[in-house]
């Protein structure tokens, strides 16, 4: 193939809107009104209502330490009932926890444990915030806190 045999490409040029042309001087925008200028542009529905909320003044600090996960004695022994041996105190920490699969293996927050329910054996606790309803439970079941 040689240059001079070649076929142009060209984009079509586009006429502009509103400068005459095949759909009259008006290229399809009516007469005046602000739908016929160039630039309009209608104000979204949600900019208005964002305007008619107040704003919220100040700020406030983020809490330096991170709330508790909380566990409730029935679910502790439901999980832990399995594990539990006749006369042995069951050791309960972060990891104990995480192989019952009351926690995720990569949580490491603090965890506290509640009094709602029972346990009917015994356990010792280390690593957690425990109530003092739990606690007093734990106690009357054979077991301690630490």
């Amino acid at each position: 193939m040689k240059l001079h045999a070649r076929t142009p490409i060209r984009a079509k040029r586009l006429q502009r809107i509103g400068r005459s042309g095949k759909r009259g001087s008006y290229s399809g925008r009516g007469v005046k009104g602000q739908h016929s200028r160039s630039g309009r542009r209608i104000r979204p529905a949600e900019r208005d209502i964002i305007l008619k909320i107040p704003k919220m003044r100040g700020f406030r600090n983020k809490p330096k330490a991170d709330a508790p996960i909380v566990f409730n004695l029935s679910k502790l022994s439901e999980r832990l009932k399995r594990h539990a041996k006749a006369g042995v105190v069951l050791e309960v920490n972060h990891t104990v926890l995480k192989t019952v699969k009351l926690l995720k293996k990569d949580y490491k927050r603090p965890v506290k444990l509640l009094g709602t329910g029972e346990i009917a054996f015994p356990i010792a606790v280390t690593g957690f915030e425990v109530s003092a309803s739990a606690k007093e439970k734990i106690e009357k079941a054979g077991g301690s806190v630490r």
